[in-house]
């Protein structure tokens, strides 16, 4: 079956040699103004001075364009039903993620919500890794076990189904890095409807207590589930909600000025000043999940104006155009490769098989000491084929 994805990718390594062959008249950096940021409890924040070489350009602009399509074939799947249960769209936040990623060193973790498909590409796992997930497969991220919500990858603990829970898993995992002294950061996000949990503004106290390295990003896309900001919250200026603990506002449509903010982040966590909240100013142009149009509580005049005003891939687009750091050919190629790279995940993705029922039992424990698992009940267990944990694909 992977065989056929690798053959279907064959014209991708095509355009590659075609772009290599592109004589290009261009620069290879230039410089822009992002929108100032917001600052609490910090004295100077990250310079709106924002330098960008050819190579990053081209490389966010094929992470923002592989997460929309890779989002959108995600939600064709879900409406042929071939998709089940829930199923989260991260379109129109995806500036957030990549520059965030942009600003990680090796040893830095992330957890975040369950809006995480993107995020699971970004940190090493293929289209197909994903949607195979997505679909039960055994391609799949974690064979077809997890789905939508449970994807992991290299220092990446995955999305949660528990909202807000993510956020005290992410200040454990700071604090083992502070612990084993590896120097690493700890990006724990949640959403705004997220943001009122008791538990964060508990971690919120620990973390600063002992100076834990780790970064609270609020990623606000204005709507909890079907709940606007402005009704759910009595302070919607997330950034300051650590109160003791600094904050930063930014952006989060523009993939740079989120990358800044996410180096100044990590720098001022590892000095040894303890944790950072960050607030990301995003958008989400799908519902809540795939059960929710999205429309009830938002009009679709104002998810226009998102998109035509301040859209995270067509706004960085114009922008590297403009300056000459790529040529709309090289971009046309990119998009070209990128949609035949997932229309052939989905491919595989559909047609894959599921996974054989002796491996329900597999993937419980890291080192199982016992040959048998509990079973529904104690009379008929399971036997555990020790097959090992789940490949990120």
């Amino acid at each position: 079956m992977l065989s056929k994805y690798i053959n279907l990718l064959k014209p991708y390594k095509e355009n590659v040699k075609i772009l290599k062959s592109i004589n290009l008249k261009y620069g290879t950096e230039a410089t822009f103004e992002t929108k100032s940021y917001r600052l609490h409890k910090l004295d100077e924040g990250p310079s709106t001075q924002v330098k960008l070489t050819k190579s990053d350009a081209v490389k966010y602009y094929k992470q923002l364009h592989t997460i929309r399509r890779m989002e959108t074939a995600a939600g064709n799947l879900y409406k042929e039903k071939i998709v089940r249960g829930f199923c989260h769209l991260y379109s129109g936040q995806e500036a957030c993620a990549v520059g965030m990623v942009a600003a990680l060193r090796p040893q830095d973790s992330v957890i975040t919500a369950y809006r995480a498909h993107g995020w699971t590409y970004l940190m090493g796992v293929t289209p197909i890794g994903v949607l195979a997930e997505l679909t039960g497969r055994q391609n799949g991220n974690a064979r077809g076990k997890g789905g939508s919500m449970h994807m992991y990858a290299k220092n990446f603990y995955g999305g949660n189904g528990i909202v807000g829970a993510q956020v005290p898993l992410g200040a454990g995992i700071a604090f083992a890095q502070k612990y084993l002294n590896t120097g690493g950061v700890c990006l724990a996000l949640y959403g705004d409807g997220a943001a009122n949990q008791g538990q964060i503004f508990e971690v919120y106290n620990m973390c600063k207590l002992w100076n834990v390295p780790c970064i609270f990003i609020c990623e606000n896309n204005g709507y909890g589930m079907g709940t606007s900001m402005d009704r759910a919250s009595a302070s919607t200026e997330y950034y300051t909600r650590g109160d003791y603990i600094p904050g930063i506002w930014v952006d989060g449509m523009d993939v740079l000025a989120v990358r800044e903010a996410t180096r100044f982040a990590i720098d001022y966590c590892i000095s040894g000043k303890g944790p950072l909240v960050m607030e990301t100013f995003t958008y989400r142009y799908s519902g809540h999940s795939m059960s929710d149009p999205g429309t009830s509580y938002r009009t679709r005049e104002e998810i226009q104006e998102v998109r035509q005003t301040r859209d995270p891939l067509t706004s960085f687009k114009e922008r590297i155009l403009n300056v000459g750091l790529v040529t709309s050919e090289e971009l046309k190629l990119m998009e070209t490769d990128i949609r035949k790279e997932v229309d052939a995940a989905v491919t595989l993705a559909k047609a894959d098989k599921e996974i054989p029922i002796d491996e329900l039992v597999t993937d419980i424990y890291a080192l199982n000491l016992e040959h048998e698992i509990r079973n529904v009940t104690p009379f008929n267990p399971l036997n555990h084929n020790n097959m090992g944990p789940a490949i990120n694909k």
